[in-house]
């Protein structure tokens, strides 16, 4: 898919149809992964040949056979969306959603038009056993304060307390009731690099005995920088579970990142403002000039000059982001709306401006570089908000691509099982 596109390049559709991960592609085809990497990020374009070598590869169908997914999965605090794309680029289907913010179910909704099923709010409300079954549960669940303080008092009154006490309270022990009752194959859960470290490592503790031992997953996880994929320094770590019983176990030990040294910058998702690209009210006008309004005002730009020297003398780092189409930026966040301050675009001796929703779509690769497929139909404030809070789509996908071979043999594995249960039965 090209840097996050809704429309994969032809390299990414034609891989996908031939069921190749990026890795099978470089080795069957004898290209570097880099170069394959290129192809799918819609860098350059492949030759002909390459393209017709994976259409031979592509199964034959039988006349009238219904195409099935390679897997059924559900998007739990999905959020605009973001992981769901990286896993659709494998072949999965979405059976459930689950989102509370109404602004972010207004930009759902209008980029995932034919979902067959409407988008549960509450999660804790969702009752786990009319979840529809799945192969693959996927969450980029919040990260709370596990009640540490109960689990102490428990303790001290020697008192037995189990992983549900533990995590009771918390938006993750929804993800391990469902887990729980309805046994996917597979998870992948995401969350910011500072879960590691949450009061000081015990909350990432907690989950992996969860996982691990109460659920019985074999697990792994990466803390994974976006910015070999987008201009942008943006670190998630991914959890990865495969059922314990199906005997394939996981790893994260192979899993290649592309050199971050030879990554997008970005000038590849700012608007060219050069008459090169058709207006997009509001974001662009006219001959494709970004709209004033993006344009930090004299007073804001003063203000956060003054702050950033303020703390210059104190020797603390703080202050504003300014950067340039060569530079790789901060990571965005949901708080961009407010003044923007961490990644301001210069313009020379002019006052900076703040990103269009548009380049952090292409930002997030939601969009591929000059390209607007991604529906933005809020306000710039939530949309902001949005993209802050989601993650990097081709970081995803790279990781829905490692994990695919893993869940090819889960789920072969699992058919297996249910085989020889009906034969004894």
């Amino acid at each position: 898919m090209a840097k996050g596109s809704s429309t994969p390049t032809e390299f990414s559709r034609l891989r996908q149809q031939a069921g190749l991960t990026l890795g099978e592609v470089a080795e069957v085809l004898g290209y570097e992964s880099r170069q394959v990497y290129r192809w799918e990020n819609g860098e350059n374009e492949p030759r002909q040949v390459v393209l017709d070598a994976l259409r031979l590869r592509i199964p034959t169908r039988t006349d009238g056979e219904d195409e099935k997914p390679a897997f059924r999965f559900i998007d739990l605090f999905a959020g605009i969306g973001g992981i769901r794309r990286g896993f659709e680029t494998i072949g999965g289907k979405c059976v459930f959603t689950c989102e509370w913010d109404r602004y972010c179910q207004t930009t759902y909704r209008a980029n995932f038009p034919d979902d067959d099923h409407d988008i549960a709010s509450d999660i804790r409300q969702v009752v786990a056993s009319e979840i529809p079954d799945h192969d693959v549960l996927l969450a980029g669940f919040p990260c709370q304060p596990f009640s540490i303080a109960g689990v102490s008092k428990k303790n001290a009154l020697n008192r037995p307390h189990g992983f549900a006490c533990d995590t009771q309270g918390t938006l993750f022990f929804d993800v391990e009731r469902i887990l729980e009752e309805k046994r996917p194959a597979a998870f992948v859960l995401e969350n910011v690099k500072n879960l590691l470290n949450h009061d000081k490592g015990r909350t990432f503790a907690v989950i992996r005995q969860v996982l691990s031992e109460k659920l019985e997953y074999d697990i792994d996880f990466r803390v994974v920088n976006a910015k070999s994929w987008v201009p942008q320094h943006r670190e998630r770590i991914f959890i990865v579970g495969i059922r314990r019983d199906l005997e394939v176990g996981f790893s994260f030990d192979d899993f290649v990142v592309p050199d971050p040294r030879e990554g997008p910058r970005l000038g590849s998702i700012l608007h060219p403002e050069d008459g090169s690209e058709k207006a997009e009210p509001p974001f662009t006008l006219g001959d494709g000039m970004v709209a004033a309004k993006y344009t930090l005002t004299e007073h804001l730009w003063k203000y956060l000059q003054a702050y950033a020297e303020k703390h210059r003398q104190r020797g603390n780092g703080f202050g504003f982001g300014r950067f340039g189409p060569d530079d790789v930026a901060r990571t965005l966040s949901a708080r961009y709306y407010k003044d923007g301050s961490e990644i301001l675009i210069s313009r020379g001796d002019d006052i900076p401006r703040r990103l269009t929703p548009r380049e952090c779509a292409r930002l997030m690769g939601f969009d591929a570089p000059g390209k607007s497929d991604f529906l933005i139909k809020v306000s710039d404030m939530q949309a902001y908000k949005q993209f802050g809070n989601s993650v990097a789509v081709p970081a995803v996908a790279a990781v829905a691509s490692y994990l695919k071979p893993f869940l090819d043999r889960a789920l072969a594995r699992e058919k297996e099982i249910a085989g020889e249960q009906e034969a004894g039965s």
